[in-house]
């Protein structure tokens, strides 16, 4: 029965990291970026809150730590989030899940940059090849197609380090803060933020959105968002970080054939042949070698 379960969580999570990107995509055809991004959130906050309310979960950080989730909610939540749909209007959902599959390899940059953590060898081999490779991919794009891409890259890469930043962070001051109460009440801060900004800079016109948008942001909020954190959340619970950390190696391959089924488009042959190296790299920074540290 726990295999089942794990089994199971272990779907929910690859197939809904693997559709947000193609979300994100319908979402902002006929909704701007941070209006999107607060229906996003606004969207979400009630289910979390709700469950935060019947398991008894607070709301609030610890005392002491209630500034950081502030500074969660706008630097983990409404930047990074805009960013992500930002990016989706100049590359494609394929591209956007590759560079976000290299999440394990920008947590342990910043780590050993910022933080100046000792990590093995073979963990730095894995750094050197997945920023190698992703370089070459991104490189590859912005040759192939518009230049304008460049926005859209440059965009996905400060989200994704902003991500990486306060997830390290966490790591050292919030590691007991349940996973409830990281996300409900900054998705509730975020959405209002987002969207109150949305109608000063953005000003969207509702009777302009389609239905098919409509219902990415919701997807995005409750399905991908929520059930997508929790379940993975749970699975480090049931495995070790390790084999839940593989998801990033499958996600990214989830988008690329839901892109080419849907759309019947597809990144170009070379650029696959870069991604068996890059997830060689993110495999290595995943995997606990017992060797001497340097």
């Amino acid at each position: 029965m726990n295999t089942i379960l794990i089994v199971i969580l272990f779907a929910l999570v690859t197939i809904t990291w693997g559709t947000t990107w193609f979300a994100m995509k319908i979402a902002i055809e006929t909704i701007p970026p941070f209006f999107a991004t607060g229906i996003r959130f606004l969207s979400a906050s009630p289910l979390l809150i709700t469950i935060a309310y019947y398991t008894k979960t607070p709301l609030l950080f610890p005392y002491g730590q209630r500034w950081f989730q502030f500074f969660i909610s706008i630097f983990y939540f409404s930047i990074p989030f805009t960013l992500m749909l930002y990016g989706g209007m100049y590359v494609s959902s394929s591209i956007a899940s590759v560079i976000f599959s290299n999440m394990p390899v920008a947590v342990l940059t910043i780590s050993l940059l910022y933080f100046k953590n000792k990590i093995y060898l073979t963990q730095k081999i894995g750094i050197l090849i997945s920023l190698i490779t992703l370089l070459i991919i991104l490189l590859l794009e912005l040759k192939s197609q518009y230049f304008f891409q460049w926005k859209g890259i440059l965009a996905l890469l400060i989200a994704l380090f902003s991500h990486a930043i306060i997830y390290s962070e966490c790591q050292r001051k919030c590691y007991n803060v349940s996973v409830i109460t990281f996300n409900a009440l900054p998705s509730l801060l975020s959405g209002i933020f987002l969207s109150t900004i949305s109608w000063f800079i953005e000003h969207p016109h509702i009777e302009n959105f389609s239905n098919k948008s409509i219902i990415a942001v919701f997807y995005l909020g409750n399905f991908s968002g929520i059930f997508g954190i929790l379940s993975y959340f749970y699975l480090q619970k049931k495995i070790n970080t390790f084999y839940a950390s593989t998801v990033f190696l499958i996600f990214p391959i989830i988008s690329i054939c839901l892109e080419y089924y849907l759309n019947q488009q597809t990144i170009s042959l070379c650029k696959i042949w870069f991604i068996f190296p890059l997830l060689l790299g993110i495999l290595l920074t995943l995997i606990p070698f017992h060797n001497e540290k340097i």
